[in-house]
């Protein structure tokens, strides 16, 4: 399961010299303020300290995971390592900066190169306007994204590796670790954000070095395992944003586009298009308050030519499913935070590729809520309180539909409601 946190070093805090709350909204995580995504921009670079070491640190992640109704691939109420990991994060040159992450699965019991970004970033005054311009070397199309509206940052930014979770999602969100690619990007006059870019899949033996082989699925599949993309899959991305008087909103546009092979045993590949609208809001004005909400739409086209003709895995050629994402949060004195979250996910129906659902379609929904504390990072430190961050989460997931279905979705007499889940998080980075 490839992770999606951890986006909040505390060797970013070393080399800038500057507060964790700078960059983030609540001090540990994912959400960046607009300093933050404009040290990300400008790759990681901006700061004074000096020092290698200073860039290497590291996270541990440990959980307790309870469903409403005992899950027959975990036993109930388990404590768990979540994940270990080791990271470089910060300035390289003066227009180089990495962000590098080796991770430890306690439930998966392995190691991989988890999330990577690598930028060349410069800026230049273009008609008295600022041009920011630059290269992302990743392997993980959005990880490289700034508004937390894609799949590389979205909500919820920690959940449970061993609870149940819907089984359809777009290709977007599934190539993560298997894939490498570069993107140019540009932000013109701080408004306006155009990014384009390619990647493919990584060799088999690539994919085994880095971890990320799945070793049940030696054939590939689409949406499930080792993904193997045949050429190069377009990535592009445009954003619109604004700031004033402690406001800030965005609006964007992204897409990928992927021929992959379901089997590469068997001639040909199917194809899948993603495309993304999402908005994010930020009420920054006064610290001590924050409010963000965000949102996202993809919709996902599948041209199964192979799948349906030479595999008789599809009933139909074509298939649409559509992905809906909805979180709003408060943070109070960037300690204390209350997110609440809504997805919806829908697709056609299909007798074969979703066989076990009762009416033949991949639909879920579901509302999740988190309480999450942080209190450490409020304030400027280059020192040993740098090695010293602490995130505690409660988060509860409430399905009302999973896999197709609201009761008995899985021919076992599993309903929607007995994945509801309560899972406590404790997050150290250092």
């Amino acid at each position: 399961m490839f992770s999606t946190d951890a986006n909040a070093l505390p060797s970013f805090t070393r080399q800038t010299g500057m507060a964790c709350t700078a960059c983030h909204t609540q001090a540990f995580g994912p959400n960046l303020t607009p300093y933050g995504r404009q040290f990300k921009l400008n790759a990681y670079t901006w700061g004074t300290n000096k020092s290698q070491l200073s860039r290497l640190g590291g996270q541990v992640q440990g959980s307790l995971t309870n469903t409403k109704r005992d899950d027959p691939a975990f036993a109930n109420n388990s404590i768990a390592l979540d994940q270990a990991s080791l990271f470089y994060g910060g300035k390289v040159t003066d227009f180089m900066g990495a962000f590098v992450q080796l991770t430890y699965s306690g439930v998966g019991n392995n190691f991989a190169v988890d999330n990577t970004d690598i930028r060349l970033s410069d800026d230049i005054d273009l008609f008295n306007q600022s041009l920011i311009y630059g290269v992302s070397f990743n392997n993980n199309p959005t990880v490289q994204d700034l508004w937390n509206t894609t799949p590389g940052w979205s909500f919820p930014y920690v959940s449970s590796p061993l609870a149940a979770t819907p089984a359809a999602g777009p290709l977007l969100s599934s190539v993560g670790g298997q894939v490498g690619g570069a993107t140019l990007y540009s932000m013109i006059a701080d408004t306006v954000f155009v990014e384009a870019g390619a990647y493919t899949s990584f060799a088999k033996g690539v994919q085994r070095s880095f971890g990320q082989w799945d070793t049940s699925n030696p054939n590939y599949s689409a949406n499930s395992g080792s993904v193997k993309i045949d050429g190069g899959a377009p990535y592009w991305r445009i954003g619109l944003q604004k700031e004033w008087h402690g406001h800030y909103a965005s609006l964007g546009h992204f897409g990928f586009r992927a021929n992959v092979r379901p089997n590469v045993t068997v001639p040909g590949t199917d194809r899948y298009t993603d495309l993304g609208v999402d908005f994010n809001y930020q009420y920054l004005a006064n610290p001590r308050h924050i409010f963000e909400t965000k949102a996202s739409y993809v919709r996902e086209q599948q041209e199964l030519w192979t799948t349906n003709t030479l595999l008789n895995g599809s009933t139909n050629s074509n298939q649409q499913l559509g992905f809906l994402a909805l979180n709003g949060s408060y943070t109070f004195l960037q300690t204390y935070s209350f997110s609440a979250g809504f997805n919806h996910i829908y697709g056609n129906s299909d007798a074969k590729l979703y066989s076990s659902s009762p009416n033949q379609r991949p639909n879920s929904e579901y509302f999740s809520f988190e309480l999450d504390y942080v209190p450490f990072g409020k304030k400027a430190t280059t020192g040993l309180d740098s090695y010293l961050n602490l995130r505690f989460a409660a988060q509860y997931v409430a399905y009302t539909l999973f896999d197709g279905a609201v009761k008995n979705y899985d021919g076992s007499g599993r309903n929607a409601s007995d994945n509801n889940t309560f899972y406590l998080n404790s997050w150290l980075m250092f």
